[in-house]
């Protein structure tokens, strides 16, 4: 087992890393719109996603992987009717490649966030 830490993307606010390396797959924790810097991104669901994504690919690529290896996403809304817009945002960066998804809508994230995405991946 192998931890991915890197600075290109929000240090954890507990106790986990940002995520690990197990036997050729990489398993993120969630990711919630904060700058590598911790500057909360609070706006609407498109501009907290891109950043989910810009963290996602940080430790993406820390682990030896990319959003063309990951495998299955999970996806945690505050709010249902987010949906669509969220998909949009989604879709720019799963365009071609399309993992495996869970999308459910939660009570309330951390940081009050709107959005939350999870990653497993296939380490190159």
């Amino acid at each position: 087992m192998k931890i991915i830490q890197t600075n290109n993307a929000p240090q954890a606010i507990g106790p986990y890393s940002q995520g690990l390396i197990v036997n050729n797959m990489f398993y993120s924790s969630g990711q919630i719109p904060l700058t590598a810097d911790g500057e909360m991104i609070s706006s609407d669901i498109q501009t907290e996603t891109h950043q989910v994504f810009k963290n996602l690919q940080a430790v993406l690529a820390e682990a030896g992987a990319s959003l063309e290896t990951v495998v299955k996403t999970t996806v945690f809304l505050k709010d249902m009717n987010d949906f669509a817009e969220f998909n949009e945002v989604y879709g720019l960066y799963f365009s071609s490649h399309k993992p495996a998804r869970s999308c459910v809508e939660v009570a309330r994230l951390p940081k009050d966030s709107k959005v939350e995405i999870e990653v497993i991946a296939l380490v190159k």
